[in-house]
């Protein structure tokens, strides 16, 4: 073998070798990535779960819970029941609600006038029950503000006439506008009476939000499927495609006859 043929093979080892070593550099550059990049997403995933931790137990409207204050003349279990209506009706409607949710507002737009019929004829018994599953859903605390306003309405004696204004003026479900305590006094005003200073003092210091939270708490254990859950007796009329307005009051002037 002549001593150019050696040289040419000494080139090629010597080109190979330098290929080899700068794929091995290469790998290595790539393993510390994916184990860099690895190590980014762990760090990512405890600063979520450090966030979530020190927000725990704190409510997106900033206010504490404080001591469980129910509203004037609530009752049932726990006085989580805001009653409307005179107490010997023979028939009870339960309705769970979140003043944040859409098919809510729906319902109260078909079923009100008739709701009010009854209970005004003493025929019917209304047991509103507070639900702040959009605050969950959507983000936000509107949901439980709301239902705070609308307890604070009920020690004013205007929980019904707040009630109403509230989902006549619901904001769209990804507007968390009810958050805002200015606005809930704001719609206070097209109440008679209700915008007072007792009424302000009381939406703006959260003092039902306990009572909201556990009501909350009440309406997840309870097995119920989404709001608005409305029982009729104890029975499920909000699941029932055939009900009305004209045969809810048909069944529950029937059982006022019987």
């Amino acid at each position: 073998m002549n001593e150019k043929n050696r040289d040419g093979k000494r080139t090629a080892r010597e080109r190979l070798a330098a290929e080899r070593e700068k794929q091995k550099a290469a790998e290595k550059r790539r393993r510390t990535l994916i184990v860099g990049a690895s190590v980014v997403c762990v760090l990512a995933l405890a600063t979520v779960i450090g966030v979530v931790a020190a927000n725990a137990g704190k409510d997106d409207g900033g206010d504490t819970a404080g001591p469980v204050v129910a509203p004037s003349g609530a009752n049932g279990e726990d006085n989580l029941v805001i009653p409307v209506g005179e107490s010997g009706a023979r028939s009870t409607l339960t309705v769970w609600e979140d003043f944040r949710c859409p098919a809510c507002k729906s319902f109260e737009t078909n079923y009100r006038s008739t709701i009010h019929e009854l209970t005004a004829a003493g025929r019917l018994r209304v047991e509103y029950r507070l639900a702040t599953i959009i605050d969950g859903n959507m983000g936000g605390g509107g949901s439980r503000a709301a239902a705070n306003a609308a307890a604070c309405a009920q020690d004013a004696g205007k929980f019904v006439e707040f009630h109403d204004v509230l989902f006549d003026n619901q904001p769209p479900e990804t507007d968390d506008a009810f958050a805002e305590k200015g606005k809930l006094i704001e719609l206070a005003g097209k109440v008679d009476g209700l915008d007072t200073p007792a009424f302000k003092k009381c939406v703006e210091d959260g003092t039902h939000n306990a009572w909201v939270d556990k009501s909350a708490q009440a309406f997840n254990s309870g097995g119920f499927t989404g709001t608005p859950t409305v029982l009729l007796d104890g029975k499920n009329i909000y699941q029932d495609q055939t009900m009305t307005p004209a045969k809810l009051k048909q069944q529950v002037e029937a059982k006022a006859g019987g």
